[in-house]
């Protein structure tokens, strides 16, 4: 062996090193210098630091499931871990650039909730190809096409290539046989706002899956910050964090790992037993334990579980139970409701009919909640006017009410034993906010819901606020609390009624201007 040189035993383990890396993404990340953290500020800044870690066992599985999602004809794989769990390397980083390698030809779309992150990931994936032990691993060798710069679409030699945008950006390149979606969220405001979830998902449907060619592959990973994110508007409705092959409402078959910090299942895709935390090498407890604090935030981005088992604002354990016809005697009753109109997709109408008691207690009696046209939603109020007799019927001021108050009006005027008093409290916009009062009636104890399927469903509801699919039953319970002092007060004087009269006539016209005067009489009696 010449100085120098190698032995034969050095090339054959070099050789099976890289056909070891050509065949396995596990393998590839292993046989090459994984960029990190950019080498200076400079945003335009192409160099990055190397990563000096192992591969941990979280990442071995990701990148094992990506690889297998990439070899699949129409593969789909939703990936859920907290935050620093380096998922973004290996899946938009890392996976890009091997699996342009190992197929020629093959065209790699990639898209975050902005351009500014996915760029990074751009170039941080393009250092990998630039690099030497990049081009000797394939056995045609393979690099970055000369004049290939842009940071935002480059090739390879091998006819592959990669470019990248902002989800709401605009994606309007070419067509691609690998999509992949990092963190489509771009924090809690975003998070928070139905509008802005509204927008990725049509975004995803409109613009990210027609770029992609028969047979592509799609890659999702992100932290989970609401029920109804872009994960959750494709997971089934009934998703409780479990991993594996499920049928989602889009029609197709996803592969989903989901990987919280503290492992809650017995089925933990790790293997761990429950209450290991994730990445015992590199996390502490203490540092989980930080997190761990912030109930909501630890529910969401650390254990993928938006809406926790137990509740953060609506504790389960708090809520009471009763059977019909087990409530108090003689309790006053009072009617809130929260109306939808046409065109707020997803959104419901509820009523609810709320009783209290000698002691103050609160007993919630019936109620409805549909996804109906306006008429039908307030026939069903009046209908629950007729059977209850509330004293008040409450609601929020706002657009809604201005376009639908009169259609209220006219209608329990139509409707014998069907009219109630309105009592209009202001519009808050902040949710949280606005549910205080109920929210504190809940934590005493003071609320029993009645047993059966509405009943459950509000529980499930109160549990899921702020982060569930709707809260239209919380805006509801949150106006009886914000007029506590109203229906505590123990004025029980029901205002007269008419008998309804024929509909245009002068008789009705003048009807309703007394009823509107009455309206007003009786919310002014219960202020004073």
């Amino acid at each position: 062996m010449a100085d120098g040189g190698i032995t034969p035993e050095q090339a054959a383990a070099e050789i099976l090193r890289r056909r070891r890396a050509r065949n396995s993404l596990v393998e590839f990340s292993q046989a090459i210098t994984i960029p990190g953290a950019p080498v200076s500020e400079d945003p335009d800044e192409w160099l990055f630091q190397p990563i000096e870690s192992s591969v941990a066992l979280h990442q071995r599985v990701m990148m094992e499931q990506i690889q297998e999602c990439i070899e699949t004809e129409y593969g789909r794989l939703m990936i859920f871990a907290p935050p620093g769990s380096a998922k973004s390397s290996y899946a938009s980083v890392v996976a890009p650039a091997w699996a342009m390698g190992k197929n020629p030809g093959l065209r790699v779309l990639a898209t975050s909730y902005a351009a500014t992150p996915i760029i990074r990931a751009s170039k941080r994936a393009r250092q990998i190809c630039a690099s030497e032990e990049y081009r000797n691993i394939w056995s045609m060798p393979t690099t970055i096409v000369k004049g290939s710069n842009a940071s935002d679409e480059w090739e390879l030699t091998n006819g592959s290539g990669f470019f990248c945008a902002g989800l709401l950006g605009g994606i309007t390149s070419s067509r691609c046989d690998l999509g992949i979606i990092d963190d489509p969220v771009a924090g809690r405001l975003e998070a928070e706002s139905e509008k802005n979830r509204k927008a990725i998902l049509d975004a995803y449907r409109d613009d990210f899956l027609t770029r992609l060619k028969p047979k592509a592959s799609i890659v999702l990973i992100q932290t989970r910050w609401h029920q109804d994110d872009l994960a959750g508007s494709l997971l089934p409705e009934d998703y409780k964090g479990e991993s594996g092959f499920i049928e989602c409402r889009d029609g197709q078959i996803w592969r989903v790992l989901c990987i919280p910090a503290e492992a809650d299942r017995a089925d933990d895709p790790l293997g761990r037993k429950v209450g290991d935390y994730l990445w015992p090498e590199w996390f502490s407890a203490r540092h989980w334990q930080i997190f761990k604090t912030i109930a909501r935030t630890w529910a969401s981005l650390f254990q993928q579980k938006p809406v926790p088992d137990d509740g953060i604002y609506f504790k389960r354990g708090d809520i009471k139970r009763h059977r019909k016809g087990e409530s108090p005697d003689g309790m006053a009753f009072y009617m809130a409701s929260d109306f939808a109109t046409k065109g707020d997709a997803g959104d419901y109408t509820s009523h609810g009919i709320m009783g209290i008691d000698g002691n103050g207690k609160l007993w919630l009696e019936d109620g409805y909640s549909e996804q109906k046209e306006t008429d039908v939603t307030i026939a069903a109020g009046v209908t629950l006017i007729k059977r209850w007799k509330p004293l008040l019927w409450m609601g929020e001021k706002g657009p809604i009410e201005s376009s639908i108050g009169p259609a209220i009006r006219k209608a329990m005027r139509k409707t014998p034993n069907g009219w109630a008093a309105r009592y209009m409290l202001a519009s808050i916009r902040n949710k949280v906010q606005r549910a205080q009062g109920i929210i504190a009636e809940v934590a005493m104890g003071n609320l029993s819901i009645v047993e059966g399927t509405w009943g459950d469903r509000v529980i499930e509801i109160l549990i899921a606020f702020p982060g569930g699919r709707t809260d239209d039953e919380v805006d509801m319970l949150s106006l009886f609390g914000r007029a506590l002092d109203v229906m505590r007060d123990g004025k029980q004087d029901a205002p007269e009624r008419e008998a309804p009269t024929k509909l245009f006539t002068r008789r009705h016209i003048e009807g309703m201007d007394r009823e509107d005067q009455r309206e007003k009489d009786a919310r002014d009696k219960y202020y004073t």
